[in-house]
């Protein structure tokens, strides 16, 4: 069983929920009065074309004579026809009369200076499309250069996406070192860690989420070393993660381990456990859910602070007490000692509201780096690695802070000189 049930946690594991039902709910929504309530789509408040469609004039089905009793509007949202827009840049170049250097004019509009090889190039729009449909949507190269032949009639190589999103990864690193800076600075951090390929080879895909801003890096290790380029070795606040033993090793930093993967391995051990067995994990799970109630009962002002402190001691002597009882069954040992480690980290959510119980929001930033690694299967080169990793960093912060990625990226591209952007280095806030 322990073997069967690592195997189902293995990263390259096929994703299954089992054998389907044999009695499954029928597809769609209820019938009759059960359907709920309908949504409909808000009128939109521009049209830009009004086209009168006139009524018939005899009923096709008895073709007698109609008679017109009113009007009725009907709206369709679509998209227009597309096609690629080529702007051709003519350049004034000039030479210094004292030094004889050779200088020449730029556009605001231009993203980059090359005039002799590379005079033909793809727009700003066009790659910070490209690098949003590779790093979010999880496309191929091949796949968007047949999507914008498709719908743009822009024929593009797969090679040229490749090297305009690794140019542009080069002008965001500014911007990845303040997010880097950012995650440093703030107070309480979530990491995770999932896994990668890089050139064939094993590797680690990490992510570093706070609430205003993600950091994700691809390394070639699961450790100590790897999670400290990131944070730091000193990071002093708080990290929010699962009960992966690096994080132990933050020595100036408090630890909140996740309830949720303890509830989890409850679940695992009582469908195994036989007799005497089920108490531990049966105790150890009633523990936990009364400190998440005891969470519900304090963001509700259901209770007050003094009660709170209170309530709390009386969890952790449950907990001291539940593990320092004898065991004798291998598997709820092994539980227990783990959670012997973890005892100072088990309820330090009930001291900050602005502390999870669970690392969710590393699990959130996680997601987009799986949906990339079931298309992509990884990055050939090490390049490659630091692209994807700088690249989902802004697209993923940009989400999380509401702006919009293309306008972003494009203003990256046509800035003469990398810079870090200000829109993605908010002050601190709390979740």
């Amino acid at each position: 069983m322990d073997d069967v049930r690592r195997g189902g946690k293995r990263q390259a594991a096929p994703f299954s929920r089992g054998e389907p039902k044999a009695d499954p709910k029928p597809p769609g929504r209820k019938p009759g009065g059960q359907y709920g309530r309908q949504a409909v789509r808000a009128a939109p408040k521009r049209v830009d074309e009004w086209v009168s469609v006139q009524c018939p004039l005899w009923c096709p089905s008895c073709h007698g004579r109609v008679r017109v009793k009113g009007k009725a509007t009907q709206y369709q949202i679509d998209i227009p026809r597309i096609r690629p827009w080529t702007t051709g840049f003519e350049i004034q170049v000039g030479e210094c009369g004292e030094c004889g250097c050779r200088v020449q004019g730029r556009d605001p509009r231009q993203t980059s200076n090359a005039v002799t090889v590379g005079t033909v190039q793809l727009g700003p729009g066009v790659i910070a499309f490209a690098a949003y449909l590779n790093k979010v949507g999880g496309m191929s190269y091949g796949k968007i250069a047949s999507l914008l032949k498709e719908l743009v009639g822009l024929e593009v190589a797969r090679s040229a996406l490749c090297r305009a999103l690794a140019r542009l990864a080069r002008r965001a690193e500014p911007t990845y070192e303040a997010l880097v800076q950012k995650v440093r600075a703030s107070p309480i951090v979530y990491p995770d860690e999932t896994g990668w390929r890089e050139g064939g080879r094993s590797a680690w895909l990490w992510a570093h989420a706070t609430p205003s801003a993600t950091v994700y890096s691809i390394e070639r290790g699961r450790g100590y070393t790897e999670a400290a380029k990131i944070l730091g070795a000193d990071y002093p606040g708080i990290i929010g993660a699962d009960g992966w033993a690096p994080y132990r090793l933050f020595r100036h930093a408090t630890l909140q381990t996740c309830l949720a993967h303890l509830l989890r391995r409850c679940d695992e051990m009582l469908e195994t456990a036989t007799r005497g067995g089920v108490r531990f994990p049966r105790k150890i799970k009633t523990i936990l859910k009364d400190a998440l109630e005891l969470r519900d009962r304090r963001d509700a002002r259901q209770i007050s602070p003094h009660g709170l402190r209170v309530a709390k001691g009386r969890l952790e002597a449950r907990m001291g007490r539940a593990l320092c009882a004898r065991i004798t069954n291998a598997a709820n040992r092994r539980f227990a000692k783990h959670l012997t480690r973890y005892e100072d980290a088990l309820f330090v959510f009930l001291d900050r509201p602005d502390l999870e119980a669970t690392n969710w929001p590393a699990e959130h930033a996680i997601r987009p780096a799986v949906v990339n690694r079931k298309s992509c299967g990884g990055n050939r080169t090490q390049r490659g690695a630091r692209t994807q990793a700088v690249l989902m960093s802004l697209l993923r912060t940009c989400h999380q802070q509401g702006h919009s990625v293309i306008r972003l990226l494009t203003k990256m591209l046509r800035e003469p000189t990398p810079r870090p952007q200000r829109l993605l280095l908010p002050s601190y806030c709390g979740w």
